[in-house]
């Protein structure tokens, strides 16, 4: 079990594994596959919509936009169910496999097949098999599909299914706050997680963006400049807290020595990922995607 108070280990271990996840979302092997499936590169979101959703099956725009939440409904109906015109949900996730590996074979070189990375492999997937799904679409949604037998790519999966989980109960917390989609990723911009132009990427248009300021500054969450008061610093950090704690099982279950070891057994691969150039300067995520620079002497 976690020691009692650590609360920043579910917060710790989410910055540290996230970006080794996520190199794949921004990786030319993932564009590769998508385009040999079919889909249109130019731009990286009908990919992403057919990788993040193809564990839902066949899912329609309201699932979609229920189980992503950040995203205007608009965005998501330009990509789903069109998606699955151009291939199906298991041909989606048989080349998604296909593409994490490629991606991870051309980031960590000999690491693959190693056995610190066979060992990271266990570690995680023991701490994603301790994530509940109950009421966790997305979760529950990767949590059903089969167990790679390549470490590296049980390492990719379990991370995956633990992002998720993280993200289903943020969304948790999110509406137990009382903030909608657009309201979410406004507070946050509040709050100064990323300039507002990162935010556009979730589809909403100025006039949605505008209201939803709106509504947070009649709560007295934000200044008429759209920066969060003391009271819309407050809900968001409450927000914060209260994902970190839906997100606690796994890591309580995995303990604080053997997460501290998969931490370090991730070291490298992390690195691997911020060296990689992949990863966005800023993103609506608030964890960092670029290398901290080093401290001065």
């Amino acid at each position: 079990m976690a020691a009692e108070g650590d609360y920043g280990l579910a917060r710790r271990m989410w910055h540290q594994l996230e970006p080794i996840h996520a190199v794949f979302w921004y990786a030319p092997q993932a564009l590769e596959q998508a385009a040999a499936l079919g889909y249109d590169v130019t731009a990286r979101w009908p990919s992403y919509f057919a990788w993040r959703a193809a564990p839902l099956g066949a899912a329609g725009p309201k699932l979609v936009t229920s189980a992503f939440y950040s995203f205007s409904p608009a965005m998501v109906a330009e990509h789903v169910p069109s998606a699955w015109a151009v291939a199906s949900p298991q041909q989606v996730l048989a080349a998604r496999e296909r593409a994490a590996d490629q991606v991870y074979r051309a980031l960590f070189g000999d690491r693959i097949g190693s056995p610190g990375l066979t060992e990271a492999a266990g570690l995680a997937r023991e701490a994603a098999l301790a994530a509940g799904t109950a009421g966790r679409t997305l979760a529950a949604a990767n949590a059903d599909l089969p167990w790679p037998g390549e470490p590296h790519l049980a390492l990719w999966h379990a991370i995956g299914i633990l992002r998720e989980h993280r993200g289903d109960g943020h969304i948790t917390a999110l509406l137990a706050a009382g903030l909608d989609p657009c309201e979410a990723l406004a507070s946050f911009a509040a709050i100064g997680a990323a300039p507002e132009e990162v935010f556009a990427s979730r589809g909403w248009t100025a006039a949605e963006w505008a209201a939803a300021r709106e509504r947070l500054a009649s709560r007295g969450w934000t200044d008429h400049e759209g920066k969060a008061t003391e009271r819309g610093q407050e809900v968001r950090d409450e927000v914060e807290w209260r994902t970190d704690r839906l997100a606690d099982a796994p890591w309580q279950a995995l303990g604080p020595g053997r997460s501290a070891r998969l931490a370090e057994l991730t070291g490298p691969l992390l690195g691997a990922a911020f060296e990689s150039g992949l990863l966005p300067a800023q993103s609506t995520l608030g964890i960092a995607t670029v290398p901290s620079p080093a401290p001065r002497p």
